[in-house]
C-alpha cells in the first residue's frame, strides 16, 4: 500500500510579514470629511438656493463637529481654526479607549 503525503507549505514568520504589508499601507491617502451638522432638503429647495441663503443644520453650536473617514465617525471634536483654515481639536473617539 502506497500513501503520498501532501506537500505542506513552508512555514514563514507570520508577524514580520503582516509588517511589511502594514507598512504598505501606511503610506496610503485617505479623504477624511468634517462634518458640522446635516440636513435633508428636497430639489425645489435646493433649486431656491443662493448666495446668502442660510441653510439650518441638525446640530447647535456648542456640540462637537464630527470627523468621517467615508462614513464612519472616527473622532469628535471642536472645530478650530488654524492659520486661517478650519481644523479639528480631537475630543473624543469613538471605540478607542
Amino acid at each position: 500500500m502506497s500513501t503520498s503525503a501532501t506537500p505542506q507549505p513552508e512555514k514563514t514568520s507570520q508577524p514580520a510579514n503582516d509588517n511589511q504589508k502594514l507598512e504598505l499601507l501606511l503610506d496610503v491617502n485617505l479623504a477624511l470629511t468634517l462634518r458640522f451638522g446635516q440636513r435633508d432638503l428636497t430639489l425645489r429647495e435646493i433649486l431656491d438656493l443662493n448666495a446668502g441663503s442660510v441653510i439650518e443644520l441638525d446640530r447647535a453650536v456648542e456640540e462637537p463637529a464630527e470627523l468621517l473617514l467615508g462614513d464612519k465617525v472616527i473622532a469628535r471634536g471642536q472645530v478650530v481654526t488654524v492659520d486661517g483654515n478650519y481644523g479639528i481639536r480631537i475630543t473624543d473617539m469613538p471605540g478607542v479607549s
